[in-house]
């Protein structure tokens, strides 16, 4: 009996390994395309919205597909799904690699979203499923700090692949990743699914969310270059108003909805989604711009970059399983009111920023940005999941991750266009290039401190600790039995 314990502890230490390692592989491509977007538009010959779009259009599908992914997850078996989006992922990757002109690079990037849509909330799902609640907190901060691990290398390997061999390797590399990924989890991760009861696709849900953040993004991201009130632009913006009506509509009344709106009624469960929305709202776009700032304003080099990002990064890796262990004590409620407070703090310092800023300009912003996303994203994640039953671990952690996808999508496309009208205005009244791309910086980076502060306020109005939401949760569970 104790030999068999003894296994069975060491094998979901081993499946969180797994995942972990996978995992990995999708935070790592996040880090160094940042870090390699000044070559990637250099060598392709395209424009920032382009380059954007490179980025979002990664973000949006991996967004409208996270739901579609949870719920697959939950039928058809977490292993499962989790192979086949490791499998998409890597493909995905070979062919960003390949890609030799914009609307290819482009169309492999939103395939590696559909591939890492049916990893993510598969990854959490088998974390939860695995995991007792007491044990859930430090195995979550031990897979945000594997991500977050792939995050700091990311940008200095990327810019040591970029400067020295070429924008393409930094793709390339995803490939033998995911094979040794894809054979470890075929042989160690266990296979589970929800069976409590019927499982259904929601189809009206997915095409009217998807219709509804397309137009949205699309709108902002061409808005300033075919004008806030071309036809076209304002057609957009009613037509995401519209679907994003529609999907409402449609989750309140379907049998088995994809966005289980009842789950929203625990305001721990929404108000870990808000924050999730918002953090990503404000610190997306802040990794794509000031990317480009150091590279094209400061004149640093891919590897300099890489190297500015890593005190933010690094921290972020030693911080997050510290967060996670302290929230299973503690509970959620002032970590993540702390963390996003440091967020706001990080943005107000980077908008004071200057062309001829030095790197310790740069680095109080990147401390208290690495600290306070750390002590919100573990803590935020923890909330959330243990505010809904197990079963449902799919579809929760899919719809958090959506919020943090939409988040990142949109604060791109937000600070871009944010960004642009205040660099069109300055150029307009007379200024050099550099003046107005600072205009506009400062500006965009002034109201995602704003957004930030209000993740801060959120998470102090509404999360609740873990113990009183396990108990709301079975509570729950035993009425409906």
């Amino acid at each position: 009996m104790r030999a068999r314990l003894f296994a069975a502890d060491n094998r979901k230490w081993w499946t969180l390994a797994s995942v972990s390692f996978a995992l990995f592989m999708i935070m790592l491509d996040n880090t160094v395309v940042n870090v390699a977007l000044p070559a990637i538009q250099r060598d392709l010959g395209i424009g920032v919205s382009e380059l954007e779009w490179v980025v979002t259009g990664y973000s949006l599908s991996f967004a409208v597909l996270m739901l579609t992914g949870g719920k697959l997850a939950d039928m058809l078996g977490r292993r499962r799904i989790f192979l086949l989006g490791l499998a998409v992922f890597t493909f995905s990757s070979l062919l960003c690699g390949l890609a030799a002109n914009a609307e290819l690079l482009i169309g492999a990037r939103v395939l590696q979203g559909v591939g890492a849509a049916f990893m993510m909330p598969a990854t959490l799902s088998i974390i939860s499923a695995t995991f007792p609640p007491k044990e859930r907190g430090a195995a979550l901060g031990i897979w945000a700090g594997v991500s977050a691990m792939a995050l700091a290398i990311g940008p200095l390997v990327g810019g040591v692949i970029t400067e020295h061999i070429g924008w393409n390797w930094i793709f390339y590399i995803n490939v033998p990743v995911g094979l040794v990924g894809l054979v470890a989890a075929r042989l160690i991760i266990p296979e589970s699914r929800d069976t409590s009861h019927e499982q259904r696709l929601d189809l009206p849900g997915l095409v009217s969310s998807g219709i509804a953040l397309f137009a949205l993004v699309y709108a902002l991201i061409e808005a300033n270059s075919r004008g806030w009130t071309s036809p076209l632009i304002i057609g957009l913006f009613v037509l995401a108003a519209l679907s994003g009506t529609a999907f409402v509509l449609l989750e309140l009344h379907q049998r088995l909805p994809m966005f289980d709106v009842t789950l929203f009624r625990n305001p721990t469960f929404a108000g870990a989604n808000t924050v999730a929305l918002l953090v990503s709202l404000a610190m997306f776009g802040v990794f794509f711009f000031i990317s480009l700032y150091m590279q094209n304003v400061l004149g640093y080099s891919a590897v300099r970059a890489g190297v500015a990002f890593l005190p933010m990064t690094v921290l972020i890796i030693l911080v997050a399983p510290l967060a996670g262990r302290t929230s299973d004590r503690l509970g959620s409620r002032w970590l993540m009111t702390g963390g996003m407070t440091l967020v706001g703090c990080g943005l107000l310092v980077f908008a004071q920023l200057q062309p001829r800023s030095s790197f310790l300009a740069l680095l109080p912003g990147m401390l208290l940005g690495g600290v306070g996303m750390a002590t919100t994203m573990t803590p935020m994640t923890a909330a959330a999941l243990s505010s809904v039953p197990v079963d449902k671990a799919g579809v929760g952690s899919g719809m958090l991750n959506t919020f943090r996808q939409v988040g990142g999508a949109l604060g791109i496309a937000l600070m871009g266009a944010i960004l642009a009208s205040g660099s069109n205005a300055s150029l307009a009244a007379g200024a050099t290039r550099t003046e107005a791309f600072m205009n506009g910086l400062h500006h965009s980076l002034y109201v995602a401190a704003v957004i930030a502060f209000a993740g801060s306020l959120t998470a102090c109005l509404t999360v609740r600790s873990h113990a009183r939401e396990h108990r709301a949760v079975e509570r729950t569970a035993q009425r409906a039995a």
